[in-house]
């Protein structure tokens, strides 16, 4: 959406009458009006959604995804250009991936090769630069599971023990290699703290199961907090593998927490309160209890109704505390204290059950009313920094009520707030908006009413919103249900991300169940989660006192950007230059002129990744005494996974279906011919032990990256810090990230090759340069931390080059010429096209059987005219049993649409 356009929505800001709300100009109620629609205008905010084409993969399958990029009310973007995708393991980033936003949509694809995907749990991410601003909570964040049922590698489950009252944990570790139970075998174990500090250490064998039992802590749970188990298991022929378990949820414990409505308890007002309980494992676990006063007496009863959430109402008095006696659902029990009581206060409560109106009340204590009568209250709803409603009333009575039309505002969050009248938020409260005018009703119709392997299948697609056919962008994914099961009230859809968990930090457990439930509870089950939420995408106290976000990136409109400066050779920028761009692969050529001063800007470009790119100065007097120098990429850091309680802690049994499916493929793709063996010599594998210097270092690096990793990187200085886990940048040096608010930091000491030097000597390599590179956390028994002042060692092995003899000629003709440069610059990334075989019903081709896809179809590219229809077709493979068609979308109004349509192949 256009800024023009931004500001005029602002502008008509929905100010409505109600009962109880008089609503005339004040200052006061304008001020926070017009800062709040300055900010809206000046920090619009975009949104991305992936759909994907499944919810789980193993490796050697590809990730389909379409990327949805919205604006204000969900319309298309017109902001952004390029969008940003990328995927990161626990130890480090593995895909990074950049892509042209043509009208508010872009899409790809991400293949999962079994040497960089090991089986685990990934962190996917997509976001623009505009985004990259605000906090990454808000990016698309989503937890993608990968097993390998390829590769021989070593799979492992863990579970903890624990015994309540006892400090005593356990873990049991099963081992197993595709097809085969690792029993018998010697495994050395340790466990480090955050710092890389060895807490304990031991040795023991897998018994006839596999399984290793490890007693993690004899005494205290609390020095597991941050810590890590790695386990190195002997497989014999001189093999070993190496794994590690994160043991925060080792020492977990179950919690319940409580959220009075508007914020706080007060004194002599009725209040809902909402709970919710969680088990260790961080997801919600059901409860039933009573709240006691300090006399013992039951002032309220309490049960969960909804993944340990629920509500009860109670009303503090006077000079009472308030306990909460909570049984959960295997009997454990205890107590909480209650949040404290305001002994004078204003409270906000809302009704959202009438599905017409929010009903609003104000209730306000005696102390508060006798204290405040008579003084102007303000409340306004707003989402995104957009106000749709706005209203004052003056405090003469002590309760108020009014409704508001839910007409008035778009689906989704919306976030009320109560303010004092020198603009002080007293309340808050979220609640969400279903309006059925905001979505598109999408119809998926097949050619055939029963189905059969191998067959054409052509589905006609109808978009319609309140009945009228409408235009939108939409992708379709066909999946087989039977080799991919998956709990549907836990997908990630376009409802959930772009209405619900895009507007709410924190983590939403199974948010499909409030969209697609025909449990009579659901909306009320939703409200239970308002209550247990926060909006906070502004802060009313920044806009007002006028602290807003530092820029550091602009949205990119324009494009791919090549940028830098000219200087002369003697570091002087040179104004009003003359430079031109070649693309040669793509015959792009562009010209520019410096400004005054040196700075130069190609914008507008279009070319695939790693395209060289050849910049010239030559046209210019004196050319020969130019140096052209060219800005780095900036890359987004690695973040939490705030979908971290997604991940899967044990795939071979969870994705068995799957994997099972995944490894029939490759035993029907992969024949074993006879091979002669001409050599039996193996190749080592460059590693910090071949320099004297490093020799004493751990045998084990904490992190290790190799350099296929850093494939497209032009300039490593600007590649790494995205790549590392854990490290960050600060005054051109690395450091942990978790030592970067101490002052007595140091940091990381890089080597090259095993020769010591500065972080910013890397600016001089590139990823071709790089052959694999280590972190440690601690120096072994090298003292290298104590000799150069450092905590924690970077390693980088370059690659090894053939060295051969030239002529002095072409010795001249390698020399770089400043007034000339050459590299490979980062483009978009190429989309491939899903293939989809097609088969003739007279002459099948292939083995029947043989067709064992799990994604039978998809595309990103289904668009429906004005008429509101289009059509798509696929032949089914050789599966049997349920499919599953999905298609998502959005018109160019912003309203979103999903449908699911399921047919038996027989």
């Amino acid at each position: 959406m256009s800024l023009k356009k931004f500001a005029l929505v602002i502008a008509l800001i929905s100010c409505l009458a109600a009962p109880a709300f008089a609503q005339r100009d004040t200052v006061s109620l304008n001020t926070i009006i017009a800062k709040t629609a300055k900010y809206a205008l000046s920090f619009p905010v975009e949104k991305v959604y992936l759909h994907l084409d499944k919810p789980y993969y193993s490796a050697g399958d590809t990730i389909w995804f379409k990327a949805y990029v919205t604006i204000d009310k969900h319309l298309p973007t017109t902001l952004s250009n390029i969008v940003y995708v990328d995927i990161a393991s626990p130890d480090s980033m593995v895909r990074f991936l950049e892509l042209p936003v043509v009208n508010g949509v872009a899409h790809g694809n991400i293949i999962l090769d079994p040497g960089s995907f090991k089986q685990g749990n990934y962190h996917l991410r997509a976001y623009t630069a505009w985004m990259r601003n605000f906090d990454a909570d808000y990016f698309y964040n989503k937890n993608v599971t990968i097993g390998n049922a390829i590769q021989g590698a070593v799979n492992t489950d863990i579970t903890f023990n624990t015994t309540p009252g006892q400090p005593k944990v356990s873990a049991a570790i099963t081992y197993k290699q595709p097809g085969e139970v690792l029993a018998g075998k010697k495994v050395n174990w340790s466990i480090t703290n955050a710092t890389g500090d060895e807490l304990s250490k031991g040795k023991g064998t897998t018994d006839q199961n596999g399984v290793l039992s490890v007693v993690l802590n004899e005494n205290s749970a609390t020095s597991l907090k941050n810590a890590t188990l790695t386990t190195s298991i002997d497989l014999g022929n001189h093999k070993e593998s190496l794994n590690k378990f994160p043991l925060t949820n080792a020492i977990a414990e179950r919690d319940v927490q409580f959220f009075p409505e508007g914020g706080e308890l007060t004194m002599g007002i009725r209040s809902k309160v909402a709970f919710k309980a969680v088990n260790t494992n961080g997801l919600g676990m059901d409860i039933k209890g009573t709240v006691t006063d300090n006399t013992g007496a039951v002032v309220a009863n309490l049960e969960s109704q909804h993944l340990g959430m629920g509500v009860f109402a109670m009303m503090p008095e006077d000079g009472k505390t308030y306990k909460a006696n909570i049984t959960f659902a295997d009997g454990i029990k205890t107590t909480y204290d209650m949040p404290r009581v305001k002994p004078a206060g204003i409270t906000l409560a809302v009704y959202n059950n009438d599905p017409e109106n929010i009903n609003v009340k104000l209730s306000a204590n005696d102390p508060y009313f006798k204290a405040n009568q008579g003084r102007a209250f303000y409340i306004i709803a707003q989402n995104a920094g957009i106000i749709y409603f706005a209203a004052q009333t003056t405090l003469q009575e002590q309760s108020y009520s009014a409704s508001i039309p839910k007409s008035k505002f778009p689906a989704g969050v919306i976030q009320l707030t109560l303010f004092s009248e020198r603009g002080i938020a007293l309340s808050e409260r979220i609640v969400f908006i279903k309006r059925a005018a905001d979505m598109l009703t999408l119809t998926l119709t097949p050619d055939r009413k029963t189905f059969t392997t191998r067959q054409k299948v052509k589905f006609a697609v109808s978009a319609k919103n309140n009945a009228l056919p409408v235009a939108g962008e939409f992708s379709v994914s066909v999946i087989d249900e039977s080799k991919v099961p998956y709990d549907e009230n836990a997908e990630t859809t376009i409802m959930t991300n772009l209405l619900l968990t895009s507007d709410i930090k924190g983590y939403i457990e199974k948010p499909n169940y409030y969209f697609i439930s025909r449990d009579v509870n659901a909306d009320a089950n939703l409200d239970i989660l308002m209550l247990t939420q926060g909006y906070r995408r502004i802060s009313y106290r920044n806009i007002l006192t006028a602290r807003y976000p530092q820029i550091y990136l602009y949205p990119e409109q324009h494009g791919l950007e090549i940028s830098g400066i000219l200087r002369n050779n003697t570091g002087m920028p040179i104004a009003k230059g003359n430079l031109t761009l070649q693309i040669p692969s793509k015959k792009i050529y562009t010209q520019t002129v410096t400004d005054m001063t040196g700075n130069f800007k190609f914008s507008g470009l279009n070319f695939p990744d790693s395209s060289q790119v050849v910049i010239s100065a030559r046209n210019n007097v004196n050319s020969k005494a130019l140096m052209i120098g060219v800005n780095g990429d900036s890359y987004q850091p690695a973040t939490k996974n705030i979908n971290a309680l997604d991940e899967v802690p044990n795939i071979d049994s969870s994705l068995k279906t799957l994997l099972l499916n995944s490894k029939r493929q490759y035993d029907n793709l992969h024949i074993l011919k006879e091979v002669v063996i001409k050599s039996t010599s193996l190749v080592k594998k460059a590693s910090h032990s071949d320099y004297g210097t490093l020799s004493a270092l751990p045998v084990i690096a904490d992190q290790t990256i190799t350099g296929e990793r850093f494939k497209g990187c032009t300039n490593l200085y600007q590649c790494l810090p995205s790549m590392l886990l854990g490290v960050s940048v600060d005054d051109n040096n690395l450091f942990f990230t978790k030592n970067l608010s101490n002052n007595n930091r140091l940091p990381i000491q890089v080597f090259v090759n095993g020769k010591p030097v500065d972080y910013s000597y890397l600016s001089s390599l590139s990823g071709t340069d790089v052959e694999t590179i280590e972190v440690f956390k601690n120096d072994g028994l090298s003292n290298i931390n104590q000799n150069y002042q450092s905590d924690g060692i970077l390693s980088i092995i370059t690659r090894k080059i053939q060295t051969t003899k030239i002529t002095f000629a072409q010795l001249q003709e390698m020399l770089p010429k400043g007034n000339l440069l050459t590299f490979n610059a980062q483009g978009y990334t190429v989309a491939r096209e899903f293939y989809s075989p097609k088969y003739d019903a007279l002459k099948q081709g292939g083995a029947l059987g043989g067709d064992l896809r799990s994604t039978i179809f998809w595309s990103p590219n289904i668009k429906t005219d004005k008429t509101g229809v289009a059509s798509f077709d696929y032949f089914n493979s050789d599966g049997k049993g349920t499919y599953r068609a999905t298609i998502e979308g959005i018109d160019a109004d912003g309203n979103l649409g999903r449908q699911v349509f399921r047919y038996t192949v027989k």
